[in-house]
């Protein structure tokens, strides 16, 4: 029996070709055009992946200037207590229906105004799109600490939540812990990259840009955020109510297409009982 011979016949150099990245052409694209990877992928016409790979072999290096607030004890007991509920066995008792709410001060926001936006606007909305059968349930609009923001025992906002037989609350963030509002941690984000993409040079383009971005925003996008939320709470239990971690970023659309993207998240009972303890010390 005579060998096969299964050697390479071909010459010179095979394989596929190595797509390259002109430096020059990255230095003339303008920086609020390629602020990320997915933004400057789309403005040089390439895939993602090629940006990527750029990336780890040092051909372009990123840059971010990530700023954590120093936690005070108080900081971080504060914290804890806004931390989801977790039963016997250390699963998470999270419904992912905690809405979040902002309406940062743009030229000359009051509390009148910030309350009036709330009555005549989120909460007929909310009460159009909640399910009839999950009314009678709380639901909580969290709002940041910035001045125009009214206080939780406003009654004139409490008056008008209660109609139609809703219980719509308010609460304020934790302080310093920008990762726990669902806002900071991924909707702008997300929103932020197609918004620099188009380049407004005025406030009208500014607000035409941002509209537009929320539109085109995927529902699917959303869940991720809450499901990065989780993993934030978590990590913050694991750091005793710090924020000495890292967002985590999971392959979440690979996780989908396997279908093992998760609902609810699983805490080690051990860190639960660590952290019970602090907040009983």
């Amino acid at each position: 029996m005579s060998s096969l011979d299964v050697s390479l016949r071909l010459t010179g150099k095979v394989g596929r070709k190595r797509i390259g990245v002109n430096i020059n052409q990255v230095k003339e694209i303008p920086l609020c055009r390629r602020t990320n990877i997915r933004s400057l992928s789309f403005v040089m016409n390439m895939a993602k992946s090629t940006v990527l790979r750029c990336v780890k072999d040092g051909t372009l290096r990123p840059h971010s200037n990530s700023i954590k607030p120093q936690l005070t004890e108080g900081n971080k007991k504060v914290m804890f207590m806004a931390r989801p509920r977790f039963d016997e066995n250390g699963i998470e008792l999270f419904s992912g229906k905690i809405g979040t709410m902002e309406t940062k001060p743009i030229l000359s926001v009051t509390k009148d105004i910030s309350r009036a936006c709330l009555i005549e606007k989120v909460l007929p909305t909310i009460r159009a799109k909640w399910p009839a059968s999950d009314s009678n349930n709380p639901i909580i609009l969290q709002q940041d600490n910035s001045r125009p923001h009214i206080g939780i025992n406003d009654l004139e906002f409490i008056e008008a939540a209660r109609q139609d037989g809703f219980d719509i609350r308010l609460c304020f963030q934790p302080s310093n812990s920008p990762d726990l509002n669902l806002l900071d941690l991924g909707f702008f984000r997300a929103i932020q990259s197609p918004q620099y993409q188009k380049v407004p040079k005025n406030v009208d383009e500014l607000v035409e840009a941002v509209e537009r971005s929320f539109d085109e925003m995927k529902e699917k996008q959303l869940n991720y955020v809450f499901l990065s939320l989780q993993f934030c709470m978590i990590d913050v239990m694991k750091d005793s109510g710090g924020n000495n971690y890292k967002v985590p970023h999971l392959n979440k659309n690979g996780l989908e297409r396997e279908k093992n993207l998760p609902l609810q998240l699983h805490c080690d009972i051990d860190i639960v009982n660590k952290d019970l303890a602090l907040l009983q010390q």
